[in-house]
């Protein structure tokens, strides 16, 4: 599969918090040879119910035999898939970066003011950078702190909520 063929799609999917139901899942996107990019699960807006987001690139034919295999699954209330333009989408990113670099060069700082990120740690040995945003500005922030040394970094899983007024799956647990 070319990545650079495919379109990133996220997939919600909505449950009760039941053991084994992540594994059940990511072997479904195993079997159809579909790699997960990033993957977070927490409550959502409907108490006792999770919210799993999943971003994967993929073909539309492929995604939508993908999300319907997700629902058959018994604990799985529902699932959808958004394209980028129909969700608002947020990760963050660490950027551990020696305090040392920090301090010899001012435009590390410059570089956290100029990406609205913020300076979370600062101790002797290094300083640590929170960025929240999305993909590319996390990625240009990376490629521009390179230079004077990341010692770590680490980015979460996508975060995301759809444009329309509700959660989708309001109109599941009305019925």
């Amino acid at each position: 599969m070319n990545i650079n063929a495919q379109i990133l799609y996220t997939v919600t999917v909505y449950s009760e918090n039941h053991v084994g139901l992540l594994t059940q899942i990511s072997n479904i996107f195993t079997r159809r040879f579909i790699n997960i990019e990033s993957l977070t699960v927490s409550a959502s807006a409907i108490k006792g119910i999770h919210k799993f987001t999943i971003t994967c690139y993929s073909d539309s034919k492929s995604i939508e035999k993908l999300v319907r295999q997700i629902e058959k699954k018994i604990d799985v209330l529902t699932a959808y898939y958004y394209l980028e333009d129909e969700i608002i989408s947020r990760e963050i990113a660490l950027f551990k970066v020696t305090t040392s670099a920090l301090l010899a060069n001012s435009t590390v700082e410059s570089l956290v003011n100029k990406y609205n990120a913020k300076i979370i740690e600062v101790n002797n040995l290094y300083t640590v950078i929170e960025k929240t945003g999305g993909k590319t500005e996390i990625r240009e922030l990376f490629e521009e702190l390179e230079p004077y040394g990341i010692l770590q970094f680490v980015r979460s899983g996508s975060v995301s909520i759809t444009r329309s007024k509700y959660e989708q799956l309001s109109d599941v647990t009305m019925c």
